[in-house]
């Protein structure tokens, strides 16, 4: 298992309000569509974590993608 965190993009079903997206502080959000996508690095135990929590909160999981790293510019 690679500890290493990942950058991940979370896509929910609906647009969530300031009072659920604050169960969410390590991650940056923004509308799609109709869904809300939660983006940032997490390991694999924050993933997990942050999948319990929507789960938890009754929301509808849409997609979990890991996304590829930017390459870093010199």
């Amino acid at each position: 298992m690679d500890p290493t965190p990942a950058p991940y993009a979370i896509r929910i079903r609906g647009h969530l309000g300031a009072t659920v997206l604050s169960a969410f502080p390590a991650l940056a959000s923004r509308r799609h569509g109709a869904d809300t996508v939660l983006t940032g690095l997490l390991d694999r135990s924050a993933l997990y974590g942050v999948l319990a929590e929507i789960e938890a909160l009754g929301l509808d999981l849409v997609e979990v993608r890991q996304l590829t790293p930017r390459p870093h510019r010199r």
